[in-house]
């Protein structure tokens, strides 16, 4: 089964910057789509961002565009989330997850039905 680990998250001062990794072990993520999600308290797991398995395609949440970009590295069996500008409202635990049925799309890849392997999160935390 394959399973995934994220890190890289933390404390920042608002407008700083953090880099997540998404790992994963014993299975290739080639063929993976990819999914960035994040769930503040008391509320759902939101879509941030996708990255198809080729990494030609991306989608990114209104919220963090401009701000977020998702990136993969094959070689490293590693996607990354590259956070900017950070603001308070970006506080949350940030999830990975995989899929290999779905597509990232202006369509697909932002639901949480649309991904069957998931990580354990990594708590961000935008404060002063």
């Amino acid at each position: 089964q394959l399973q995934l680990v994220e890190s890289g998250g933390g404390l920042v001062q608002p407008g700083g910057s953090l880099r997540l990794s998404c790992a994963a072990s014993r299975f290739t993520l080639d063929y993976y789509t990819i999914g960035w999600f994040r769930q503040a308290p008391g509320k759902e797991r939101e879509g941030v961002s996708c990255i198809s398995s080729s990494g030609g395609s991306t989608n990114y949440a209104d919220s963090v565009k401009g701000r977020f970009t998702i990136s993969r590295d094959n070689a490293k069996n590693t996607v990354y989330l590259h956070m900017n500008s950070l603001k308070t409202a970006d506080t949350a635990v940030y999830y990975c997850a995989a899929d290999l049925k779905t597509d990232c799309t202006y369509y697909t890849g932002s639901s949480i039905y649309e991904y069957d392997y998931w990580g354990q999160g990594t708590q961000v935390t935008v404060s002063s």
